[in-house]
């Protein structure tokens, strides 16, 4: 691309930092790095007409694991560890609702319930008998019990006639708070930039050269919030996720209200506007879900459409509006990475599936290892 002086001049000189991705983490960083430093010219480079990954693409649910993830991250990771985790996203949360608002994004309280099949018999017990040791566990953080029981007053079938249910869940307007964000960043002068894709970078003395599909040019520093994306560029420990979505159109009369998981986390589904918002199934093909390529699959959107009509929606008549899917970043263990990579350059990213609960907070852990 050939610039003009204006364009070089404007939005290519004097850089102090360039952000590599406008998602959650992205955006968040920059709005920390103009309050630390006001006066900081920064960059957004995002690589889509908005910004990919999961950012925009996710499922709205602004949780902090279900019974079932948290005693499974008990077997891998310490109870501190754990502890940490749960922590880091009620912090997150708390962070994303004081910045934006709740009545901004949309943010509804309904709680969360977290089903299980006539087949996890095993798993179900196990979550029974362990239910008041992880309330114990998250009694300091909640001052009441995190996981309680109820019947089934949804009418799904083919599950377990008792849910587990939280009533500290919550659910947001994904777009909303992607819009919010956006223009909030926009106001404080931050430029951002779409359809710029960086290729590749180097640490030089001054700064970092970096060069795009678009355009070739130097920062002080570059941070690198690209998620699922992330080991295109860095090499870090980081595996995309590919999550497959779907939305019905608006039901009559829908009764089901909150956020759902099933299946160990899974596969999770919530109601909004009327619809049914389904997704996940990355677990009957892990390998082919480990892909940065936004598709469907047939198997996984058969295996959804099986669940909405013999689970979640059995009496009901419904048609599926569209299908949409996003890329996760993850990992061996649920820990993020946020680091300095050499004298000029900083990372965040492994997310785990959790953006909407840690993102903001990521975002201002970068900027805290910035002098």
């Amino acid at each position: 691309m050939q610039l003009s002086y204006w364009e070089i001049k404007s939005w290519f000189t004097h850089i102090d930092y360039t952000i590599v991705g406008s998602g959650i983490v992205g955006l968040n960083c920059a709005l920390q790095l103009k309050q630390k430093f006001p006066k900081a010219n920064i960059l957004v480079l995002e690589k889509g007409i908005l910004p990919q990954g999961a950012s925009t693409k996710n499922a709205g649910f602004a949780c902090f694991g279900s019974l079932s993830e948290i005693l499974d991250d008990l077997k891998t990771h310490s109870e501190q560890e754990v502890l940490e985790l749960v922590k880091k996203r009620l912090d997150g949360l708390l962070l994303l609702r004081q910045h934006l608002s709740d009545q901004t994004i949309y943010y509804q309280q309904l709680g969360g319930y977290e089903l299980f099949t006539k087949k996890d018999t095993q798993l179900f017990e196990t979550c029974l008998a362990e239910r008041e040791t992880v309330n114990t566990l998250l009694q300091p953080f909640f001052k009441d019990q995190v996981f309680q029981l109820k019947n089934n007053v949804f009418g799904f079938k083919n599950i377990q006639e008792t849910y587990v249910f939280n009533p500290f869940e919550g659910q947001i307007d994904t777009g909303k708070m992607m819009e919010a964000l956006l223009q909030k960043v926009q106001s404080l002068g931050i430029k951002i930039l779409n359809k710029i894709t960086v290729e590749s970078y180097e640490d030089i003395s001054k700064g970092v050269q970096i060069k795009t599909n678009q355009v070739e040019f130097q920062s002080k520093n570059v941070i690198f919030t690209t998620n699922g994306f992330a080991s295109q560029l860095l090499q870090e420990e980081v595996t995309p996720a590919r999550a497959q979505v779907l939305i019905t159109k608006p039901i009559k009369n829908l009764h089901v209200q909150g956020t759902f998981h099933l299946d160990k986390g899974y596969y999770y589904f919530r109601n909004i506007n009327n619809r049914i918002l389904f997704g996940g199934g990355r677990n009957l093909d892990f390998k082919t879900e480990e892909t940065t390529e936004f598709a469907q699959t047939e198997l996984i959107q058969n295996k959804l459409k099986e669940l909405l009509k013999t689970v979640i929606l059995p009496k009901t008549n419904f048609e599926i509006d569209y299908s949409w899917s996003g890329i996760m970043g993850v990992g061996t263990t649920k820990k993020p990475i946020v680091k300095q990579l050499s004298n000029h350059v900083y990372c965040g990213v492994r997310l785990g599936g959790m953006g909407v609960a840690i993102g903001s907070l990521i975002g201002r852990d970068i900027v805290d290892l910035i002098e």
